[in-house]
């Protein structure tokens, strides 16, 4: 399901423009343990839905954070005492990084001990890098911090201070004095919703109905209501009845997981996307693959359909709330593969307990429906086909789609541990291979244990199986170092773009010509005649690739951003250090000091002084002059909205 997030904010001012993210504010205690011995201690507020990364995280993926602190002070002063030590944290598989990786939420202290070389010292400055991030955006942050050693137990916040005339200099020469903040107007930010897990569900339903263990019972189960009841009003309220409660039993398998979401938002996420969790759904859903391929059947305890069925006898309501209940067992074996796929999709996205809800009820209601309708109109059983050979080509054919269902959660688990066994060109061939072996059985060139003679080819079995072959087709591609590689209707699928068994050799997105560097960029498109895009990205920014991948890969807009356009790519996480005359100290709004050491601190604070935001990817559209030429934007998955406001910067500049 496309989620349209689009944060677009227009500025009448600098200073009543966007405001700069701060989802982590720093404050310090020391604790003294002797006359030479301290803990320095570093406490970390965290913004609602914002992490804070720990200092221990696994090579690429988030930014870990860091504590620096003077070399030449710790040799004549103090010493640190073993490494920093950390407050309780969480620990995920973090599908935006794909990878497990641990942070903080909410609050975060570290704890370093110290042991004074020299008796005379009173206060230790350190620095802070670190990188905190929400479902859409990351920032890339650093900050000096001070201990007063002689007022241990007292907090205290970032340091004030002054800086020299070098840094002052350079400082100022971030300052871009971009106009032309009054000319745009603010767009709204759209909101997410569950429809689509909803409908999802409602197909998955509606596809049970089409296996051997529901489609025979929708004929008995309507006639039985309709003939059993004393007269076709109360036949027909029953049948209303037995749909409805169908529908609430799915929706209460959902409500266990919404008790374990109240005990901890995270715990959904935690346990569903964990690598063991994967390689788990990886098994089951194959298995379940080969139970549709008829080698084996799996159902529930037979005792507990005999007791449903039994208690089905009671007469009443009850008796069909358990003549439901009944149906949702004995159909478990075909029902049961597809909620499994839709348990484990749920879960693993953003919706957690609330989007399996949304799916179960669209399952149930799918299953509902016809028992209702049919028995408000009998006379369209004429209509339905009989049962036959059919029903198993349609389990056969959810076999396929179950086992490369089951490759995706393999994929996940490839993608965390970095084992290199589906490669994107691998996971693609092994899709390719099975659509092969769908269409072969389509086409009757193959055949599964309780496959019926295949006579003749139906109409409806040639169709599918040309899709079939066209998406085998669509996917070869896949497999090659083209531009034509990247599988847009499956983004998501596939494991990314970067992991591949080719050598990418461009390392800017997409081959496209860009610059790393502001003045040469500037100067380009002075000699070029072009406007200018700031593309503050960052190596580690997941959101950056995706607008790279999905949107910038849009022929329409490629050929803008390649043809209209120079394009400056500022990374805010380039731990490449500056040369040594380059590096300076910014003095901040708060009176803090930010060391300029690294490429990406320079960036970093170039957005945040110019744009009053720190968040990538973040897009800003300039002239030669470093006037606006449209409204700033961020995430754009909306690849229409985004070509717009390409053309609309195109058009500003050559007015």
């Amino acid at each position: 399901m496309k989620q349209f997030l689009l944060v677009v904010i227009t500025l009448f001012s600098i200073s009543t423009s966007f405001s700069q993210l701060q989802p982590v504010k720093w404050s310090t205690e020391v604790e003294k343990l002797s006359e030479t011995e301290y803990n320095l201690i570093f406490k970390a507020e965290i913004e609602e839905h914002w992490h804070l990364y720990s200092q221990h995280l696994p090579e690429g993926g988030a930014l870990p954070t860091e504590f620096l602190f003077d070399s030449i002070a710790q040799t004549k002063d103090y010493k640190r005492v073993g490494k920093a030590l950390e407050s309780q944290s969480i620990t995920k598989f973090d599908k935006v990084f794909q990878m497990d990786l641990t942070y903080f939420d909410g609050t975060a202290s570290f704890t370093q001990k110290v042991e004074l070389i020299n008796p005379e010292v009173t206060t230790i400055a350190t620095e802070v890098y670190f990188q905190a991030c929400d479902d859409e955006k990351c920032i890339f942050e650093s900050e000096v911090l001070n201990f007063n050693l002689s007022n241990s137990g007292a907090a205290n916040t970032a340091a004030s201070a002054t800086v020299d005339a070098k840094s002052k200099e350079l400082s100022d020469k971030l300052q871009l004095n971009i106009t032309g903040w009054d000319k745009y107007e603010k767009e709204e930010v759209k909101e997410k919703t569950n429809l689509g897990i909803f409908i999802l569900g409602f197909l998955g339903g509606l596809i049970a109905l089409l296996t051997p263990c529901v489609f025979p019972m929708i004929p008995l189960t309507v006639s039985f209501f309709t003939k059993s009841a004393s007269n076709s009003q109360k036949g027909l309220a029953n049948a209303m009845l037995y749909g409805l409660f169908i529908l609430i039993i799915y929706v209460l398998l959902s409500l266990p997981f919404h008790f374990l979401d109240s005990l901890n938002p995270e715990i959904l996420n935690t346990i569903s996307t964990n690598v063991w969790l994967n390689i788990i759904f990886f098994i089951i859903l194959a298995f379940f693959a080969f139970s549709f391929f008829g080698y084996y059947e799996i159902t529930l305890p037979a005792s507990w359909g005999n007791k449903m069925d039994s208690a089905s006898n009671v007469g009443g309501i009850i008796g069909i709330f358990f003549m439901a209940l009944t149906l949702a067992i004995v159909s478990f074996s075909c029902t049961g593969p597809i909620l499994g796929s839709l348990l484990a999709g749920s879960l693993t996205s953003d919706g957690g307990a609330m989007q399996l809800t949304m799916g179960m009820s669209g399952f149930g209601l799918a299953l509902a429906l016809p028992f209702t309708l049919f028995a408000m109109f009998p006379k369209w059983l004429n209509a339905l086909p009989k049962s036959g050979g059919w029903l198993n080509t349609v389990k056969v054919v959810l076999g396929f789609l179950e086992l490369g269902m089951a490759f995706k959660f393999l994929s996940n688990a490839d993608l965390v541990k970095h084992w290199g066994l589906l490669k994107r060109e691998v996971f693609i061939g092994i899709w390719i291979v099975l659509g092969i072996g769908l269409l072969l059985y389509l086409l009757g060139k193959i055949k599964f244990p309780h496959d019926s003679p295949l006579k003749k080819l139906s109409f409806g079995r040639i169709s599918f199986a040309v899709l079939v072959g066209a998406f085998v087709v669509y996917l070869i591609p896949g497999l090659t170092n083209t531009e034509h590689a990247n599988l847009k209707m499956l983004s998501g699928f596939p494991p990314p773009l970067p992991y591949s068994l080719y050598e990418k050799e461009s390392d800017c997105p997409l081959g496209l010509n860009c610059y790393k560097d502001l003045d040469e960029g500037v100067a380009a498109a002075k000699a070029q005649n072009k406007p200018i895009m700031l593309d503050f990205t960052g190596w580690a920014c997941v959101n950056c690739r995706k607008m790279e991948e999905q949107v910038w890969s849009k022929d329409k807009i490629y050929n803008v951003l390649n043809d209209e356009y120079v394009i400056i790519s500022l990374y805010v996480d380039d731990r490449k250090e500056l040369e040594k005359e380059q590096q300076f100290q910014f003095l901040k709004h708060n009176g803090s000091i930010k060391n300029i050491k690294t490429i990406g601190d320079k960036w970093a604070t170039l957005q945040t002084l110019n744009f009053q935001n720190n968040s990538q990817p973040f897009y800003v559209l300039l002239n030669h002059d470093m006037e606006l030429l449209n409204h700033t934007t961020a995430y754009t998955p909306n690849a229409d909205e985004y070509y717009d406001w390409l053309v609309k910067g195109v058009e500003n500049f050559k007015k």
